[in-house]
């Protein structure tokens, strides 16, 4: 059995029901299992896609996004997700990474391809809406439709996913998921949501993420529920699926939230077919969580992270949700805990690291043993974010992971972005840090030593952050200071800098 069999399952019970629903088509169960196999067939047979090899994709939302997905859960291969927010530089050292085999995209991303065929030149290049040079597109690909759609030895033990999660090292990490994670993280859907084949998820969030692919979506086809697809999200096009559609549920992270609340037609849009949304990423503002409950709408809270595939604590439809601010409880099939430094188990009511472990963590850092060792310990996944919980084991989460920025449910590593600025020759030394907003929950800024007899300025600084790294991480505003606040041994202390960047504020220095 692989993850596909799910699929297959439901194929065989309720044939002719709505699977996936986009732009005005449906796909039903049996077409998208046959769609599934005639890719897995295409993968293998004309591009030779094997067991362990790497697949590729940059797209906006699209049913055969998740076609990709199982096909090469059925040859044992892997799937790798780009975003497609990032810079192309970015892009291209992932894809360098998990040397892909094969690179399917769409034709809005197509600036990468010349630099990608210097990068990796015996990469094959699928185009889902064009015909890339030296390519094929994605429907002549699967109208060959010849040979097997399976490898043998192809189960739940195989890796499935390679998500990169940018790390403290200034370099993004691929978290490898094995089938079986997906499984499981699925169960604790259906458990945290009551989700069962009457449902009808409506996805918004890009499946480059794991919460866009497995918070709901992935769980929902596993159930045999039907799940609309937008292509990327946008608040007029939500609050009309939910007057239109009628989901059942849907996930928003706390910039979404407050876009589809802010609109203008959100005192009057039917809310009725919602029996919740679900949302994290972040520490979620309560006032947002309340424009949603005041409509009648439970709000659930989830906490995880791309190495948890996401699922691992969180409230549960139909139970306790009066503590404010709680993500909830460890998941069915998920353990937490709170460590000290030293890794040993803290008491109710201490505030401490928040430790996991279960069958839906990550199984390795793609290639990077350091970083996977660091990361688990005897099969605990140490998370850097900072929690405690109460003597009826609800967590709350007290910091997102040390030096981490969350812009827009977007994660923002400040060393990576410290590292790009750093190699601009102007510039001596930096901080990244994230500043509080209205809009984005946070937003990064920098404060930078400039090289003596430097000139160069803030705007030219951003350019060459933004030469590098997607928009969203260039910072807002660059500071330029003589000296940055440092420990003893001379690190920059960012909780510092984060203080100062706050009194400059009140003063009205700042932005």
């Amino acid at each position: 059995m692989d993850i596909c069999t799910l699929i297959e399952r439901n194929a065989a019970f309720a044939p002719n029901k709505p699977a996936i629903r986009f732009e005005g088509e449906t796909l039903s169960y049996a077409n998208l299992n046959a769609r599934i196999a005639q890719a897995a067939r295409a993968l293998k047979t004309e591009l030779g896609v094997n067991r362990g090899d790497r697949v590729a994709i940059l797209s906006l939302n699209r049913p055969d996004y998740l076609v990709l997905l199982y096909a090469c859960a059925r040859l044992g291969a892997m799937l790798v997700p780009l975003n497609w927010r990032l810079a192309v530089a970015e892009q291209l050292f992932i894809l360098s990474d998990a040397a892909a085999k094969v690179l399917v995209l769409e034709n809005a991303f197509a600036a990468l391809l010349p630099d990608f065929a210097q990068k990796l030149p015996g990469t094959a290049v699928v185009g889902f809406d064009f015909a890339p040079p030296r390519g094929s597109t994605w429907n002549s690909l699967l109208d060959q439709d010849r040979g097997d759609d399976r490898y043998p030895h192809t189960d739940l033990s195989c890796p499935l996913l390679i998500v990169y999660t940018s790390g403290t090292t200034g370099r993004p990490k691929g978290a490898v998921l094995r089938q079986e994670a997906l499984l499981w993280n699925g169960i604790m859907s259906q458990h945290m949501h009551g989700l069962t084949s009457d449902d009808h998820v409506l996805t918004v969030l890009p499946l480059f993420h794991v919460g866009g692919l497995n918070i709901q979506t992935t769980p929902a086809l596993h159930q045999g529920a039907t799940v609309t697809l937008h292509s990327r999200f946008s608040p007029d096009a939500t609050l009309a699926a939910f007057e239109r559609d009628r989901p059942t549920l849907t996930v928003l992270v706390p910039a979404t939230i407050q876009a589809v609340t802010d609109h203008p037609a959100w005192p009057t849009v039917d809310l009725c077919s919602l029996k919740a949304i679900t949302t994290g990423s972040t520490i979620v503002p309560q006032h947002l969580i309340e424009r949603f409950v005041a409509r009648g709408v439970p709000v659930l809270q989830v906490y995880g992270s791309t190495e948890t595939c996401p699922i691992a604590i969180y409230t549960r439809l139909g139970d306790d949700l009066s503590r404010e601010g709680s993500t909830g409880l460890p998941g069915l099939c998920c353990e937490a805990t709170i460590i000290n430094d030293a890794g040993n188990e803290l008491p109710p009511g201490t505030p401490g690291e928040i430790a996991l472990r279960g069958p839906n963590l990550f199984y390795e850092y793609w290639g990077n043993e350091q970083a996977t060792r660091e990361a688990l310990h005897e099969g605990w996944y140490r998370s850097g974010d900072i929690g405690r919980r109460d003597s009826d084991g609800y967590f709350w989460v007290h910091d997102r992971k040390r030096n981490l920025i969350i812009s827009g449910g977007e994660n923002i590593y400040p060393a990576e972005v410290e590292r790009v600025l750093m190699e601009h020759p102007d510039v001596t030394e930096c901080a990244v840090i994230g500043r509080p907003d209205l809009r984005w929950d946070e937003v990064p800024v920098a404060y930078v030593i400039r090289r003596s007899g430097a000139q160069i300025e803030a705007e030219s600084l951003k350019a060459h952050v933004q030469s590098q790294l997607a928009r969203f991480k260039v910072p807002r505003e660059i500071i330029f200071v003589e000296e940055l606040p440092r420990t003893a041994l001379g690190k920059v202390q960012h909780f510092l800098v984060k203080q100062l960047d706050a009194r400059s504020r009140e003063r009205g220095d700042g932005n």
